[in-house]
């Protein structure tokens, strides 16, 4: 106590009621923090006005942003997606691979139901990715021909039950439709198309009609259906080589010439 008052006592008057009120006022503020509440539960609008202003703005931008880093698709034509491609539009790797065989063979998609025929996608991802197709001008060019080919074509030949979308086929002409084309018509599956284009390519063309039918396990009923459809408008361009200076081996790569008949010209 004695030590209190020694130190307490050395200032005056005026320095003791410094002290007294800095630690009345500090008390006082205390008191003030602990049993005091400054929050106002009344909503202040103009606050709210202007956060829900800046959240709305927020949005906005957030949505910009998720549209920027989307990438736009463009017009493209199919025949050229590749597998990155692919798998953006949505498409399977079975569906790709089915384009990417179709390709191999030199034949091109020329409309976007020849797509969905080569690819099997769902009619869903053709809605959706189809309106981006682009195909040159040449092949719109002959669609549009080969339209007005098939309302030009006599009545016997128009009144075709078997064919699917004749609108979507390459060619009428039977020497320059691909196996797509001969899948149109109802029963031509995919080996019986690829047949007959094989069995085309070893004549170097169909000269006749009748050639169709000499197609292995090929229907007579079904070739007559073809033919409704698919005709010789241009004449395959064969080159005539002679037969005194063939060999054994190339006279019998002709076609109708079997081994026997060979022997039989060499003989003579």
């Amino acid at each position: 106590m004695k030590l209190f008052k020694s130190h307490f006592f050395r200032y005056n008057k005026g320095q003791r009621n410094g002290i007294f009120f800095l630690v009345l006022l500090i008390i006082v503020l205390q008191s003030l923090f602990l049993f005091v509440d400054f929050t106002s539960d009344q909503p202040q609008a103009e606050n709210s006005s202007e956060r829900f202003a800046i959240q709305k703005q927020l949005e906005h931008l957030k949505l910009l942003e998720i549209e920027k880093r989307n990438a736009k698709i463009y017009p493209f034509n199919p025949n050229y997606i590749t597998d990155h491609k692919g798998e953006q539009l949505g498409m399977s790797l079975a569906e790709i691979d089915r384009l990417f065989a179709f390709r191999k063979t030199g034949a091109f998609v020329n409309s976007k139901h020849q797509f969905q025929q080569v690819t099997k996608v769902s009619d869903s991802l053709l809605n959706a990715i189809s309106k981006y197709f682009k195909f040159p001008d040449w092949v719109i060019e002959r669609n549009r021909k080969n339209r007005k080919n098939r309302k030009a074509l006599p009545k016997y030949d128009t009144k075709i039950p078997s064919i699917k979308n004749s609108d979507e086929l390459s060619t009428f002409d039977v020497n320059l439709a691909n196996p797509i084309d001969f899948q149109f018509v109802d029963g031509v599956n995919a080996r019986l198309a690829e047949r007959i284009v094989k069995y085309r390519s070893k004549l170097r063309g169909f000269s006749f009609e009748s050639q169709l039918y000499e197609v292995f396990n090929m229907p007579a009923p079904l070739a007559q259906k073809i033919l409704k459809t698919f005709k010789i408008i241009q004449q395959p361009k064969i080159q005539k080589r002679n037969v005194n200076t063939l060999a054994f081996r190339e006279l019998l790569q002709i076609p109708y010439i079997d081994y026997a008949l060979c022997q039989k010209i060499f003989d003579y």
